[in-house]
């Protein structure tokens, strides 16, 4: 605004001297020329004038352009922000170099955490980690086919559901079963073999009872992702492919 208002100063100043020539009572001619040359100046003042108040007003257009484009990319954020997909893994880091800082509840579960700790070890279920936007992109396209990097995390949301809800069962005794949840027992027992001790996996028996997912050709693609990945192996034995969680990708 500095140019604007040194634009107007001169203005003012060649006004008051042109109503200081008027207001002499005798103007001679040598008045009169210098009158003519501050009407020529303050004509070009004028013009300037009116170039700074263009230039003003694009400014002004820019400014109000930059805002909208501002707001737009706050309320991208925000719907970013209040949209996280439910997979993408979340980890809460030491604050400041330090020990993690804990909320008041937290702090209050810990001691009882801490007096459960084995019973909890016991109880705790494996699962797979969902696949990375570069671990997805790394996938070979003909192996990828229509799978959309949020339809194979689904996927991995599933097959983890199917995992929990078989160990759930199979850790308990049998006795306490009813006669349908004895039998999946029975057959997660005899499904168990050498190579499965400590292992985790499911069959595709696993997948129809406890997930809505389909063991059909598009889930095969899926699990071959999940192997490219390093996610799951297979291990066959007595007719029953088993799907084993990798310990370690």
């Amino acid at each position: 605004m500095s140019e604007l208002e040194d634009v107007s100063h001169h203005i003012h100043d060649r006004i008051s001297s042109i109503h200081l020539m008027l207001d002499l009572s005798m103007v001679e001619l040598p008045q009169r020329k210098k009158l003519g040359q501050e009407f020529v100046a303050l004509e070009k003042l004028l013009e300037e004038f009116e170039r700074c108040v263009g230039r003003q007003k694009e400014q002004i257009k820019q400014l109000k352009e930059l805002e909208e484009t501002f707001q737009k990319d706050l309320e991208d954020v925000q719907h970013l922000k209040e949209n996280i997909p439910v997979h993408m893994p979340r980890k809460r880091g030491p604050a400041n170099g330090g020990e993690p800082v804990l909320t008041q509840k937290e702090a209050d579960v810990q001691p009882a955490q801490s007096e459960n700790v084995k019973k909890t070890n016991k109880s705790v279920v494996r699962e797979i980690e969902v696949i990375t936007m570069p671990e997805y992109e790394s996938i070979p396209s003909y192996m990828k086919g229509r799978v959309s990097y949020h339809q194979l995390n689904a996927a991995v949301l599933s097959i983890n559901a199917a995992v929990t809800a078989k160990y759930k069962i199979f850790r308990q005794s049998a006795k306490t079963l009813n006669s349908q949840t004895r039998k999946l027992h029975q057959r997660f027992k005899d499904q168990e073999m050498k190579g499965t001790k400590g292992q985790y996996f499911v069959v595709d028996d696993d997948i129809r009872e406890f997930t809505q997912m389909k063991a059909d050709k598009r889930f095969q693609g899926i699990l071959n992702m999940l192997r490219h990945c390093q996610r799951l192996r297979e291990l066959r034995g007595g007719g029953v492919t088993r799907y084993m969680l990798s310990s370690s990708r």
